[in-house]
Parts: C-alpha cells; sequence; structure tokens
C-alpha cells in the first residue's frame, strides 16, 4: 500500500472512516461510544505505524490513542 500516493491513501481511508463511523453511530449506548473509541485508538496506531519518521504525524498518532482511551473510560464510567 506504499506504493500509492498519499492522496490517494487519504481518500480512501477518508472514505472508510465515513462508513465506520456511519455504522458505529447505528449500536446503541454505550456500545457506540465503546467502538468510535476503538477508531480512535486503531487511527492513531496506524498513523503511528505509518508516518516512520514524521514526527508530528506520530504525535497526532499519539494524541488520537490517548483520546481514544480517554473516551472509552469516560463513556464506560458513565
Amino acid at each position: 500500500m506504499n506504493n500509492l500516493p498519499r492522496p490517494v491513501i487519504s481518500i480512501i481511508g477518508l472514505g472508510i472512516g465515513f462508513l465506520l463511523y456511519s455504522l458505529a453511530g447505528r449500536l446503541g449506548q454505550p456500545w457506540e461510544t465503546v467502538v468510535l473509541s476503538g477508531l480512535f485508538v486503531g487511527l492513531g496506531v496506524a498513523a503511528w505505524v505509518y508516518a516512520a519518521g514524521e514526527r508530528w504525524i506520530q504525535v497526532l498518532g499519539a494524541l488520537l490513542v490517548a483520546w481514544g482511551i480517554l473516551r472509552a473510560f469516560l463513556a464506560l464510567s458513565a
């Protein structure tokens, strides 16, 4: 997949993200929030792995992972 140009990968990722987000929205609470939190964590991990050598994208990936974990924790504790 590294053979594709970044704009193509971005468009594919955006489409997949919108699809998964809309499918997760059909779940009842608290599962909707837990699944969406997992998507944030997965996105953060993918960004971290894909961005080898680009520090700002790795920081963004780490922030997405932290947000996903925090979001899941807050949803389950409420």
